[in-house]
C-alpha cells in the first residue's frame, strides 16, 4: 500500500515527469534505425552471411541489382550506364559493351554472352554497390538510379525490395496506427461505462508506447515488423490492465467516499492482479528470444519491454490522470452495452458435456490444419509486397525477358587454376535450371589470355583473394527447385574449392528456411513450458496449467489451422510469432476465470455454482479485452498492403476472438469435468468436498 499511497500523493509530479519524458522518448524513436532486410537476422556463423561479409569487405561489393531496359536506343543505354556509374556508392556497372570490348575479337566471344544481356527490345545491365544490401546509402542510391533510369527501366534486386518496403511502411504506418487507436477507442467506448475514459486510457498507453519506442534507441536498430506491430500490440495487450484499474476504482468508490483512498486501494489490487497476468504475457514474448533467427529476439525484447512499461504506466500515470480528471469522468459515465451474464453462464454450465464433445472433436482437425499451415508458409520476401510496386514489376520484367528468377554469386579462391574454374563453370552450366554462368573464364574462350581482357572487367570479377562468378537461375527464390539447385551448385563448388562460398538472395533464403523451421519447435516448446510454470506458480496447481494451456493451444491450433483449410499461404514468420503471442496475450482470460472458480470453490460453493459465478463475473472482462485486441489489430489487417503485417494482424484479431470463445465455452466445461482432479492437485483445495451443497455464489454475484 505504500507504493499506492505514494502514487496518489504525487499524482501531479507523475503526470509532469511523464510528459517531460516524452521529449527524449520522441528523439530516441526518431534516432532508432529501422531495418527492412529479413536476411540480416540470419545467424552470423552461416556460410551465406560470412560470404556476404567477404563480398563487401574483401571485394568491395555489397548490394547487387539487375536493371532491365525496354525499347531504349543503344546510345541512350550507354548514356544511362555512364550516369549510373556516377551515382554515389555505385561500384560497378556491367553491361554488354563492357564485355564486348574492341580489344577482344567478337568471334571469340561466346554466343550466349550477347543473349545474356539482350533479348528483342529488352537490354539488361548489372549494377554492384559498395555498400550493404539494406544500408541507408544503398537505398538512396537505388532511388537515384531509378530517377535516372526513368519509366523505361526497371531495377530489381534485394536492395530494390528493401527500398520499396521502407517507402510503403513509412507511408502506411501513421495511417494504421491511427486506425488501431480509433477502433480500439470505439470498442472501449461501447463496452466500458464511460465516454471519456477511453481517451484517458489511450493517453496513458500512448505515453508508454512512445517510451518503449524511444528506449529502442539503445538497441541500435529494430526491424520494420517490430516497429509496425509493437505499438498496435502494446496498445491491445496493456489495455486490459487499464480496464482492470478503472473497474477496480469504481468498485472501491461504492464503499469508500474518499476518491484518493479508493484509488490507492484500486492501485494495490490492480498491481497484485496484473503482475500475474503480465508475467505470462512477458514470458510469451521472451520465448521469441530463443529463436536463432534473431528477428525473434528483436520483437520479443521490444514487446516484453512494452508490456512491462504498460504495467508501470497502468499503476502510475493512469491513476494520476484519472484522479486529475475525476469529475468529468464520473459525470460522463453510462451503462455498459454488455448485459448481465448470469443467464448465459447458467446456460453454458447446463450443457457443459456438449462443449466437452466439441473440444474432443476439434482437437484433431485443428492440429492437422495447424501442422499443415507450417509446411505451407512462403519465404519469398517479394510476395509480401503489392503486385503493382516497382520491385515486383522489375522482377516480372527480368523473368519475362531473360528468364531469370534468381541470381547466385559464387566466390572462389583467386588462386584456383583457370582450368579448374573452367571445369567448375562447365559443370555448373549443366545443373538443372541454370540459365547461364558469368565469370572471367566464361566471358571469353580459352584462346583469349587474361592479360588482354579489359582491366575494368577483370577488376569487376576478380581481386587478390576472390574471383566472383554470377549464376543466373530460372527457378524462383524459396522454391524447392532452387533449393535443390543450390545444394548441387554448392557440391560442385566445394569439389574445386573447399573454402568457396555460394551467396545471394536464394541461398540466404534457403538458410532462413532451415533456421526458422528449427526455431518454430524451440519457441513453441519454450513458451508453453514457461507459461506452464508461471500458471502452476500463480494457481498453486499441477493440473490447472494443463487445462488452461490446452484451451488456449486449441484456440491457437484453430487460428493457425484455418489458413490450410482456406487455401491461404502465410509469411514464414507469422506462425512462429502468432503461436507465442496468442498464448501469452490470451492466457490471461483463462487465468481470470480459473482464479475466480478457485476462490468460489474454496469459499464453499459447489462446482456448478463456482463455474456459473466465475463465468458471470469473467465474461464482461474477457469480452472487453478480446474485442479490444480484435479492434486494434483488425483495422490494420484490412488496411495494410504489406502482407507480413496484414497477415499477422489478421491472425491476432482472429486469435483474440477464437481464444475468447474457447475460454468462455470450453474452459468452464473442463473445470466441471476435471473438478475432482483439480481439487486433489491444487494447494488449498484438498479439503473441499465433491458434493458441497452450501453456496455463496448468489451473494457473490450480487456483490459484483
Amino acid at each position: 500500500m505504500k507504493f499506492a499511497n505514494a502514487v496518489v500523493k504525487f499524482r501531479v509530479p507523475i503526470v509532469i515527469v511523464s510528459l517531460v519524458l516524452m521529449v527524449p522518448a520522441l528523439l530516441g524513436m526518431i534516432g532508432t534505425r529501422i531495418n527492412y532486410d529479413m536476411l540480416d537476422y540470419l545467424p552470423s556463423d552461416m556460410e551465406t552471411v560470412i560470404g556476404q561479409e567477404e563480398l563487401l569487405n574483401e571485394f568491395g561489393k555489397g548490394a547487387f541489382s539487375f536493371i532491365v531496359m525496354e525499347d531504349m536506343p543503344g546510345k541512350d543505354i550507354a548514356a544511362l550506364a555512364d550516369s549510373i556509374k556516377q551515382v554515389e556508392h555505385v561500384d560497378t556497372v556491367l553491361c554488354f559493351e563492357d564485355i564486348a570490348d574492341p580489344s577482344i575479337p567478337k568471334e571469340l566471344l561466346p554466343e550466349k554472352i550477347y543473349s545474356a544481356f539482350n533479348n528483342g527490345n529488352a537490354t539488361m545491365m548489372a549494377v554492384f554497390f559498395d555498400s550493404g544490401t539494406s544500408s541507408d546509402v544503398t537505398m538512396n542510391a537505388i532511388r537515384e538510379v531509378r530517377a535516372l533510369a526513368g519509366k523505361q527501366a526497371f531495377v530489381s534486386g534485394m536492395s530494390a525490395l528493401v527500398t520499396d518496403l521502407k517507402d510503403l511502411c513509412e507511408k502506411e504506418e501513421p495511417i494504421y496506427v491511427g486506425i488501431a487507436v480509433a477502433l480500439a477507442c470505439a470498442a472501449m467506448m461501447l463496452f466500458l461505462d464511460s465516454w471519456i475514459v477511453p481517451f484517458v486510457f489511450l493517453a496513458s498507453i500512448g505515453m508508454m508506447i512512445l517510451l518503449n519506442l524511444g528506449t529502442n534507441y539503445f538497441m541500435g536498430e529494430i526491424s520494420y515488423i517490430t516497429k509496425a506491430l509493437s505499438a498496435v500490440l502494446q496498445l491491445a495487450v496493456t489495455m486490459d490492465y487499464s480496464i482492470f484499474l478503472w473497474n477496480s476504482y469504481n468498485e472501491k468508490l461504492r464503499t469508500i467516499d474518499d476518491h484518493k483512498q479508493a484509488m490507492a486501494e484500486a492501485i494495490h489490487e490492480t498491481l497484485t492482479s496484473v503482475l500475474g497476468s503480465s508475467v505470462t504475457t512477458i514470458a510469451g514474448f521472451i520465448a521469441l528470444c530463443f529463436m536463432s533467427f534473431t528477428l525473434g529476439a528483436d520483437l520479443g525484447i521490444v514487446m516484453a519491454k512494452g508490456v512491462l512499461l504498460g504495467v508501470i504506466g497502468c499503476v502510475t500515470v493512469l491513476p494520476a490522470m484519472i484522479l486529475l480528471l475525476d469529475k468529468p469522468l464520473q459525470a460522463t459515465k453510462h451503462r455498459s452495452l454488455i448485459p448481465d451474464m448470469s443467464k448465459a453462464a447458467k446456460g453454458i454450465a447446463k450443457v457443459f458435456p456438449v462443449f466437452i464433445a466439441v473440444f474432443a472433436v476439434l482437437i484433431f482437425p485443428a492440429y492437422y490444419g495447424y501442422s499443415k499451415t507450417n509446411d505451407e508458409v512462403y519465404y519469398d520476401l517479394g510476395e509480401c509486397l503489392p503486385q503493382d510496386i516497382d520491385y515486383v514489376i522489375a522482377n516480372s520484367k527480368l523473368r519475362d525477358n531473360f528468364d531469370i528468377a534468381a541470381t547466385h554469386m559464387v566466390l572462389v579462391d583467386a588462386d584456383t587454376s583457370e582450368k579448374d574454374v573452367r571445369s567448375m563453370i562447365a559443370e555448373m552450366k549443366n545443373v538443372d535450371g541454370v540459365k547461364y554462368v558469368l565469370g572471367l573464364e566464361s566471358v571469353v574462350g580459352p584462346l583469349v589470355p587474361e592479360e588482354v581482357i579489359p582491366e575494368r572487367l577483370t577488376s569487376t570479377l576478380k581481386n587478390n583473394k576472390w574471383e566472383l562468378i554470377l549464376v543466373n537461375s530460372e527457378y524462383k527464390v524459396a522454391s524447392d527447385a532452387v533449393n535443390a539447385q543450390i545444394d548441387e551448385l554448392n557440391g560442385i563448388l566445394k569439389k574445386y574449392d573447399k573454402g568457396g562460398l555460394l551467396i545471394g538472395e536464394a541461398p540466404c533464403t534457403k538458410d532462413m528456411i532451415s533456421t526458422t523451421g528449427h526455431d518454430f519447435k524451440v519457441v513453441s516448446a519454450v513458451s508453453v513450458l514457461a507459461i506452464f510454470v508461471i500458471i502452476a506458480f500463480v494457481e498453486k496447481s499441477v493440473s490447472l496449467p494443463f487445462i488452461l494451456i490446452a484451451v488456449i493451444e486449441l484456440a491457437t491450433f484453430i487460428n493457425l489451422g484455418l489458413p490450410h483449410y482456406m487455401g491461404q499461404s502465410l509469411p514464414f514468420i507469422a506462425p512462429i510469432c502468432i503461436s507465442t503471442i496468442q498464448l501469452g496475450a490470451t492466457v490471461d482470460y483463462a487465468i481470470l476465470m480459473t482464479t475466480r472458480y478457485k476462490s468460489e470453490r474454496i469459499g464453499g460453493a459447489n462446482k456448478h455454482d463456482a463455474v456459473i459465478t466465475a463465468l458471470t463475473t469473467s465474461i464482461p472482462s474477457i469480452i472487453v479485452s478480446g474485442m479490444g485486441l480484435f479492434a486494434a489489430t483488425f483495422g490494420v489487417a484490412v488496411y495494410s498492403d504489406i502482407d507480413i503485417i496484414s497477415s499477422m494482424c489478421m491472425l491476432m484479431a482472429r486469435g483474440a476472438v477464437i481464444s475468447m470463445v474457447c475460454v468462455i465455452l470450453i474452459l468452464p466445461a473442463l473445470l466441471m469435468l476435471c473438478d475432482a482432479l483439480i481439487r486433489h492437485t491444487t494447494l488449498g483445495m484438498g479439503g473441499i468436498e465433491n458434493d458441497t451443497k452450501h453456496s455463496h455464489s448468489g451473494k457473490l454475484l450480487h456483490s459484483n
